[in-house]
């Protein structure tokens, strides 16, 4: 259920944030992005529950599966699932593409390939904040156990939660600044019929969050 809440949020997040441009053809955009988003998420939280439920299944205790189970695992596994629904949610904009502008923000047309290159670079900044997120919050409570900082159970937890807290806050402004929100393509990576259109070597699009 938590695995299901979390991807339901970034998803939503993404399609919110998203860029605009791409129409639909045969139904509406939004209720493809719904369902392709409502796809995402179950796959998302599946998978992510998956290693407990074989861990639980099949009674699977010992230290060394606790450790890939519970430790190792989810920190990849959260980010690669945010990067999907990303993908997934915002597939669209690659599909149908998405405007590009010049230096004087005129729009000279929509391009696949800036589409492509707005969504990948959004899915990779969201597998960063969240694998992080989860990465290294497991690594600093393996040390603040061992030193047997936290006494109790209760103190445990809440020193859990202040990590999680402060790496997420610290990771949140990285993950935005990894790329720019007005992207840039150079004019040579463009679909011909805008190379025709402009003489400018670079052009600008509206990345999205």
């Amino acid at each position: 259920f938590l695995q299901l809440v979390f991807h339901m949020y970034t998803a939503g997040f993404a399609l919110v944030n998203g860029n605009g441009t791409a129409k639909a053809e045969e139904y509406s955009l939004q209720q493809k992005q719904i369902f392709c988003g409502l796809g995402a998420i179950t796959y998302a939280a599946c998978i992510g529950a998956l290693p407990l439920v074989f861990m639980n299944r099949y009674t699977l205790k010992s230290s060394l599966t606790q450790l890939v189970v519970k430790k190792l695992l989810p920190a990849p596994l959260f980010g690669l699932m945010s990067a999907f629904t990303v993908v997934v949610v915002r597939s669209p904009e690659f599909e149908n593409g998405i405007e590009v502008m010049d230096s004087n923000g005129k729009v000279v047309g929509v391009s696949q390939k800036a589409g492509e290159k707005a969504v990948k670079e959004t899915a990779l900044s969201r597998a960063v904040l969240f694998g992080t997120t989860f990465f290294l919050p497991a690594v600093l409570m393996y040390f603040v156990e061992r030193a047997k900082f936290a006494k109790t159970p209760h103190a445990l937890a809440s020193v859990r939660m202040f990590v999680v807290t402060s790496v997420l806050a610290g990771m949140l402004p990285v993950s935005l600044s990894m790329f720019p929100q007005c992207g840039v393509i150079k004019r040579a990576d463009l679909e011909p019929e805008i190379l025709s259109s402009t003489e400018e070597t670079e052009l600008f699009y509206n990345r999205g969050i």
